[in-house]
């Protein structure tokens, strides 16, 4: 009976500690990271990202269909393609809504002028669609959380996070990985929350997936910060580019 009552104990501790940094990272990984070309604000980010230790954690390798999800500035994209190489192909997604700043499209014109084996697709933030797409690799890097947000202001209409999963759920192939890094918070009202904090509970994350039919199998502390203050907004100059940031590889069932 004791043996019983331990068990998912057991369990819970082995996936609490699961790490991107066991047996190091492949030189692949690290020279994806090391590639000339890249931007220098880019590169700054490397400390703070831990990019290589990231995508070993996440199983990224030569040849697979990765995706990069609200890409931005294309910081995961750009590695990404570096490391699944000529054989692979990675496609960045970014919402019609943030391209129509000035800004975002100089970010955007470089990228594709600098990256013409990376696949751009501008999609509307409440549609997301992979288009037909199927992926062995999926990044949303600080982004799930503004599943629950809307705002006037940028155009972003209220969405349901359900709508989101189930069309991911169809992109990724069967057995293939969705990495998730965003930024804790507390527990409470979520929209609420990442409203005011732009931070989400770690969760309700694992239960969203959960409920789109994904499993979580690791999580890892390699982003974590326990001095980080969960009540602050994540642009607070005090915590900005230090919060405290939890890290899930979820795997489609094969």
């Amino acid at each position: 009976m004791r043996i019983k009552t331990m068990f998912p104990a057991i369990v819970s501790a082995a996936l609490m500690l699961a790490t991107a940094a066991e047996g190091g990272t492949p030189a692949y990984l690290d020279n994806a990271v090391a590639a000339p070309g890249r931007p220098a604000d880019a590169v700054k980010l490397d400390t703070g990202r831990k990019p290589a230790e990231v995508l070993a954690f996440l199983g990224l390798k030569p040849g697979m269909a990765g995706a990069d999800i609200m890409t931005g500035s294309g910081y995961w994209a750009e590695i990404m393609a570096n490391a699944v190489g000529p054989k692979g192909k990675v496609t960045a997604f970014e919402p019609s809504q943030f391209f129509a700043d000035p800004k975002e499209q100089e970010v955007w014109k470089a990228l594709i002028e600098r990256r013409p084996d990376i696949e751009f697709v501008r999609y509307p933030f409440e549609a997301f669609s992979a288009g037909g797409r199927r992926f062995d690799v999926v990044m949303i890097s600080l982004n799930y959380h503004d599943l629950y947000w809307e705002s006037a202001k940028y155009g972003i209409p209220r969405s349901e996070p359900q709508t989101f999963l189930k069309e991911l759920f169809a992109a990724v192939k069967p057995g293939g990985v969705v990495g998730i890094i965003d930024h804790a918070g507390p527990a409470g009202d979520t929209r609420a929350i990442v409203d005011k904090l732009h931070r989400i509970d770690p969760a309700t994350v694992k239960a969203d997936f959960a409920a789109a039919g994904f499993t979580l199998e690791a999580q890892s502390p390699l982003l974590a910060n326990p001095a980080d203050d969960h009540s602050k907004l994540v642009f607070d100059p005090a915590v900005r580019g230090k919060t405290d940031r939890f890290l899930f590889r979820f795997r489609k069932p094969g």
